[in-house]
């Protein structure tokens, strides 16, 4: 017997040179399908109205995938969190305004 889900996601390496699950042959990962499940009450139906290129076969795998792998995945986005939010930190710290003494300036 051949596993179905594998048919549908794989592990790839992202540019951070993290594993993540995606939708076999799409940049959509696992966590994004899952986000939009989750937290924006979307059915899979309407997620696949969302990502029209991905089949309703796909979706589900991907939830059953997510619903397997549920601490890894929320482990993951959380790290993302982190990242964006560090990232944004340091965007919001280089665009202040400094005097001559490299003291930042009110706004």
């Amino acid at each position: 017997m051949e596993p179905v889900i594998a048919n549908h996601i794989e592990k790839r390496e992202t540019r951070s040179g993290d594993p993540r699950a995606f939708v076999c042959g799409t940049r959509v990962r696992v966590q994004d399908i899952a986000v939009d499940h989750e937290l924006h009450g979307l059915s899979p139906e309407q997620i696949a109205r969302e990502y029209p290129h991905i089949s309703l076969a796909q979706i589900h795998a991907a939830l059953a995938y997510y619903f397997d792998h549920r601490d890894e995945i929320r482990e993951q986005m959380k790290q993302d969190e982190e990242l964006v939010l560090s990232r944004q930190g340091a965007i919001s710290r280089a665009g202040q305004r400094r005097d001559a003494h490299g003291d930042t300036l009110p706004s």
